[in-house]
C-alpha cells in the first residue's frame, strides 16, 4: 500500500485547526500518517489535537497520528520538522484551515499513483491537482486564480506558482533531500516545490497531473496577509532559478496583462 505522510503545522490555530483535522480523519484511505507539528501554542490547539488522536484512534485506529509541540523559528523550520518525521512515501503539507475537499480524496490519488506505477515501473515523483478557495467555515468561494497546467515542469513555476502547495504531493525520498530553505519567510514553499520538480527532472522521473481538486485553501492565509513582503521574496526565488532578465521580463508581462485585464 502506498503510504501518505499527511503534515499538518500549527501554530495558536484553534480557530480553523478542527476543519483540517476532520477533512483528515474522514479519509477512507487506510495508509494516513498525520503529522501535527506545533509550534507551542499558547491556546487550545494542543488540546484539539490530542482530542483529534484519541478520536482517530476509535474512528479510524489505520490512520497514525503524531504530535509535537516545542518553539520552532517559523512555519518552514516546522516543515523541516515534519519531513525529518515523516515515513510515508508521498508527502503532502495541509497546515491549520487547510482541508481535504472529499473523504475519498486520498484513495484517489492512491489510485492514480498505484496504476502509474504499474505503467512506468516507478512511483511518480510529483502528483499534482487542482485547489479551490474556502472561507473560514470551509465553504467554497471559488477555484484558485492560478490553474495547474496539464504538463508541470520546474520552469512552469516562471509563470507563478501555479500548483499551490497544498496540491503538491512529493514523493519522500525526494522531498526529504529538499529542505525548505530558512532565508525565506514567506515563500520558502516556491522555492521547495521548484527544488523538488528539478530534481524530479534530473532523476527522469514523472511529475502527474491528478486531474482533480485535491485541497481546499483557507483565503485567509500567512501568505495572504503578507502579501507584499511574499511578492517580494517570490520575485528573489524566481531570480535565483530562472535568472534575472527572464523573471524582470516575465513581471512585465504580468503587469502589461493586469493593465489590459482592467481596461
Amino acid at each position: 500500500m502506498t503510504r501518505f505522510s499527511i503534515i499538518t503545522v500549527t501554530y495558536n490555530a484553534e480557530k480553523c485547526l478542527r476543519l483540517t483535522l476532520d477533512s483528515v480523519l474522514a479519509q477512507t484511505y487506510a495508509g494516513i500518517e498525520h503529522i501535527i507539528v506545533d509550534g507551542k501554542s499558547a491556546d487550545r490547539t494542543i488540546e484539539l489535537a490530542n482530542e483529534y488522536r484519541d478520536k482517530s484512534k476509535k474512528a479510524a485506529p489505520e490512520h497514525a497520528v503524531n504530535i509535537v509541540s516545542e518553539a520552532d523559528r517559523g512555519i518552514y523550520d516546522a516543515m523541516n520538522k515534519g519531513l525529518a518525521m515523516a515515513t510515508g512515501d508521498y508527502i503532502c503539507f495541509l497546515n491549520a484551515g487547510d482541508s481535504l475537499p472529499e473523504a475519498r480524496t486520498i484513495e484517489q490519488i492512491a489510485a492514480v499513483a498505484g496504476r502509474r506505477k504499474l505503467e512506468d515501473g516507478d512511483m511518480p515523483a510529483v502528483l499534482y491537482g487542482d485547489t479551490d478557495i474556502v472561507d473560514n467555515n470551509g465553504a467554497y468561494l471559488h477555484p484558485r486564480r492560478h490553474r495547474p497546467p496539464r504538463r508541470l515542469t520546474w520552469r512552469s513555476f516562471s509563470n507563478g506558482m501555479l500548483v499551490c502547495h497544498q496540491a503538491f504531493y512529493a514523493r519522500a525520498d525526494i522531498a526529504k533531500q529538499e529542505k525548505y530553505d530558512l532565508r525565506y519567510r514567506y515563500s520558502a514553499d516556491v522555492d521547495w516545490c521548484i527544488r523538488v520538480m528539478k530534481k524530479a527532472e534530473q532523476l527522469n522521473k514523472k511529475i502527474v497531473n491528478l486531474n482533480m481538486t485535491v485541497a481546499h485553501y483557507m483565503e485567509e492565509g500567512q501568505t495572504t496577509l503578507n502579501h507584499r513582503k511574499s511578492l517580494r521574496e517570490r520575485f528573489n526565488v524566481m531570480c535565483r532559478h530562472y535568472g534575472w532578465l527572464t523573471t524582470v521580463a516575465k513581471h512585465l508581462w504580468f503587469v502589461i496583462r493586469s493593465l489590459k485585464n482592467r481596461s
